[in-house]
């Protein structure tokens, strides 16, 4: 098989058909959306393919059939029909209703002279739009198309300044309602971006839309399945490693059978034969930073966190819902589904290798902890567990936890989550198989090291400076008396029970004892 042209960065349908790019065809999802339906929500995170999914949907309601042949639609769609696309797309910067208002404007007058029509814009955007769907489908006969790309990127270029944040999402709630209100000029409406804010709050004149975020016939309508990336994708797969291929890219889920990759990793990895955190380097927002610091959410916190499916669609300008932020910004994503009788909750984790060691490294930078400098010396905590070199660990951990910033959990940095947050990250960004708040049929321990065929069980506890040795063994006797060794026992490897205990009185990484004992 011949290899193809990569679309790196390229989000035209018909670029990529006329260019002889690989291509994955979602036109089965696509038929199943349109015949399903009229109006329609997708969040997805950033470099998805949410705008190529925009751009596919457009060419086929303009009905250029030679670009679908060879596709699954081709021999069922009705070519003889072209309906007219009104597409509206927020790719720039928004700082204040008035861009807004700018670029809708702009927009609508391109589509209006594309379309042939004599330029007679109304005294506002919402104006403007209404005026165009009624000429557009008087022009032609056809019912409007109406597609919105990146929908909520004007609220959320403010979102640390809630006024304008609030003045944008007002000035595009005007927008939106429009578009129900013109319901006899539209024939099929698709929104898409990157987060879910609630109908009332945005979409509160826009309220039929079907949200089809979570809905397992369209969880791989953007990204690629594993089946796709070895049937579209085999010619690319020669001399990669298939397994480090899923570690590191494979894993996001929105409730389908299959997991997908985000495509902006994928396509780089195939050009550029190595594995990098592409989707992550691209930008990852510092909001979502400051929110960790503002609410005090650390590591610990976005390990398997458990949400209901209330919590994980809410989102506000109001009210950000911090879990739900994260997953639908793509930094987690669904690991586990239980059914509850009014809701049903999910507990979220990492999608990825990249995304898990490249979130943690971006926070220690932003703590001013270069992230190779954070690295070093987690190998040197991994080389000194590696000898068993306890108090010598106890001399390094002091070191450590001393140069990180007390703002990391303000008031938080005299509990015991401070100090398991910042071992814990430390020792994920040098790579080393760490796993926090591990469960046991009796408890949870505080974090489990697996290194070099031995396990190390942790527990840290905070006591009066008078009382630092008796409180270090009791956190050795919670960990043999909870049973967290217990389902370490099988791998037949040294396992080691270690209990920290730190001063109360002292300053965050100052004044411990540790002490430590083979299981």
């Amino acid at each position: 098989m011949n290899k193809l042209r990569l679309p790196i960065g390229n989000q035209s349908f018909q670029i990529i058909r006329e260019k002889n790019c690989y291509y994955v065809d979602k036109t089965r999802q696509i038929r199943h959306l349109i015949d399903s339906g009229d109006y329609y929500f997708l969040s997805r995170p950033r470099r998805f393919g949410k705008s190529l999914l925009l751009s596919t949907l457009k060419e086929l309601f303009e009905s250029n059939e030679p670009l679908f042949r060879g596709l699954h639609i081709h021999k069922h769609w009705d070519w003889s029909v072209r309906h007219p696309v009104l597409r509206l797309s927020f790719d720039g910067r928004y700082e204040c209703p008035e861009d807004v208002e700018r670029s809708v404007i702009k927009q609508l007058g391109i589509i209006e002279r594309n379309a042939g029509l004599a330029e007679a814009p109304g005294n506002t955007a919402q104006d403007y739009l209404l005026d165009l769907l009624d000429r557009l489908h008087h022009a032609t006969g056809q019912q409007i198309v109406v597609l919105v790309d990146e929908y909520d990127k004007p609220i959320l270029d403010v979102i640390d300044n809630k006024e304008m944040a609030i003045a944008n999402r007002d000035k595009l709630r005007g927008i939106y309602g429009i578009i129900k209100g013109a319901a006899e000029h539209v024939r099929f409406v698709l929104v898409t971006g990157v987060s879910m804010f609630s109908k009332v709050s945005l979409f509160s004149d826009l309220n039929n839309l079907n949200n089809i975020s979570l809905d397992p016939n369209y969880a791989t309508i953007c990204g690629f399945t594993d089946k796709e990336l070895n049937s579209v994708f085999a010619p690319e797969l020669a001399g990669l490693d298939r397994d480090e291929i899923r570690r590191w890219y494979n894993g996001y889920n929105w409730l389908g059978d299959e997991k997908v990759y985000n495509p902006f990793d994928i396509l780089l990895l195939f050009q550029k034969r190595k594995f990098k955190s592409y989707w992550f380097e691209t930008g990852t927002p510092t909001f979502l930073l400051t929110l960790m610091m503002d609410s005090n959410i650390s590591l610990l916190d976005l390990e398997k966190p458990r949400v209901s499916e209330s919590e994980l669609s809410k989102f506000d300008v109001n009210n950000i819902g911090s879990m739900a932020l994260f997953f639908q910004t793509g930094y987690l994503t669904i690991a586990e589904e239980q059914h509850k009788e009014m809701d049903s909750i999910y507990t979220l984790d990492y999608p990825n290798f990249e995304v898990r060691q490249s979130l943690t490294r971006w926070l220690f930078e932003f703590l001013e902890q270069p992230a190779p400098e954070v690295s070093d010396q987690g190998m040197a905590f991994a080389a000194l567990l590696a000898s068993n070199d306890f108090q010598a660990f106890a001399g390094q951990l002091d070191s450590f936890l001393a140069g990180i910033p007390y703002q990391w959990l303000g008031e938080n940095a005299r509990k015991e989550s401070w100090y398991v947050a910042n071992l814990f990250g430390c020792l994920r960004v040098a790579g080393l198989d760490v796993r926090a708040e591990e469960s046991s049929r009796w408890g949870r321990a505080d974090m489990v090291v697996l290194y070099q065929n031995q396990v190390f069980v942790f527990e840290l506890k905070i006591a009066d400076s008078h009382r630092l040795e008796e409180t270090a063994e009791a956190a050795i006797e919670q960990i043999r008396d909870r049973g967290y060794v217990d389902k370490y026992r099988h791998l037949d490897v040294p396992i080691h029970l270690i209990g920290i205990a730190f001063n109360r009185e002292g300053t965050p990484g100052k004044s411990l004892i540790l002490e430590a004992m083979s299981a």
